[in-house]
């Protein structure tokens, strides 16, 4: 049987973050997690291990980890993507205890991306798995541009289903589908997770989506419908890929968790919480944008 409990991972302090105008301190980006955190949201995305010139945004995640573990009332567990061997020995330096690895479902991507061909990527995924499983650190496979690719087009869905088959294989505790430029749509993303769900169950399974094309909470909705459990979100709809033209914010937290709680899944997260960590995140960012339910969920908590 399937479970009715939905595990959100908030990526803001991550995906969110490396595509704004302004560059947060490292104190303002735990005062963003922290709050996020407070939330009850179960896990977050805390930074990145890339080159500082690369995304400037995300220098210093290893000050971030540091100063997350000195609080001792600090819990939520908290993950940091890396590109390749030298960003995960950054982040096991900075006592990471999960990290994030991307994968490739295009070869137009990888080079953008990473600067690495797919198969050079994959050889790297699997080279951190078996340090990491001796580590005892946890990796999450994320599969990007998993239903399309902004300079090689379509991706092909066999490919995605090799590449998560051979990492579930090789030990990576989940895979993400990653629709990084958010042009997927929900019967691509139902067709998708329905075939790997089939294969593989759901428990080591999620789904990562972007709202470019106004689509990223159907998809969602559609990933569920298959069965998937695990996603990523973004607090106030803050995201964007730095090597991916035209991708625009992740989908929003707050709309997730409230279309999610109303359908009657639970995700452990306080709502009201939740709206306060959109507004740090706005007031410490500047964006404009925040998830399209914020205003009536705003006026509908304060009846409650």
């Amino acid at each position: 049987m399937i479970s009715n409990d939905i595990v959100i991972t908030d990526v803001g302090p991550r995906d969110g973050l490396q595509n704004q105008p302004k560059i947060l301190t490292v104190e303002q980006r735990v005062q963003l997690v922290k709050a996020i955190a407070k939330a009850y949201v179960p896990k977050i995305e805390v930074g990145s291990f890339v080159s500082p010139n690369a995304v400037p945004a995300m220098a210093n995640t290893d000050q971030v980890l540091r100063a997350l573990a000195s609080e001792p009332d600090f819990i939520t567990p908290c993950l940091s993507l890396i590109p390749n061997m030298k960003g995960y020995e950054f982040a096991r330096d900075a006592g990471a205890k999960t990290v994030a690895m991307v994968l490739y479902a295009s070869n137009g991507m990888a080079q953008k991306n990473a600067s690495m061909s797919m198969a050079d990527a994959e050889e790297v995924t699997l080279n951190i798995l078996r340090l990491a499983k001796l580590d005892g650190i946890e990796v999450i496979a994320t599969v990007a541009v998993a239903f399309e690719c902004p300079f090689d087009g379509p991706s092909e869905p066999a490919v995605v289903q090799a590449i998560v088959a051979k990492f579930l294989q090789a030990g990576a505790n989940h895979v993400v589908l990653a629709d990084t430029i958010g042009a997927a749509h929900p019967q691509q993303v139902r067709d998708m997770t329905a075939t790997l769900v089939q294969s593989h169950g759901a428990e080591q399974l999620g789904c990562h989506f972007h709202d470019t094309r106004a689509m990223g909470l159907a998809n969602v909705y559609a990933a569920v419908e298959s069965g998937i459990r695990r996603f990523d979100t973004s607090i106030a709809g803050l995201g964007g890929c730095p090597f991916a033209p035209g991708a625009t914010g992740n989908v929003a937290t707050e709309d997730v968790v409230m279309m999610l709680e109303q359908m009657g899944f639970d995700t452990g997260i306080d709502l009201t919480l939740l709206l306060q960590a959109s507004d740090i995140a706005q007031d410490l960012t500047g964006a404009l944008s925040a998830g399209r339910s914020k205003t009536w969920l705003r006026g509908h908590l304060l009846k409650q």
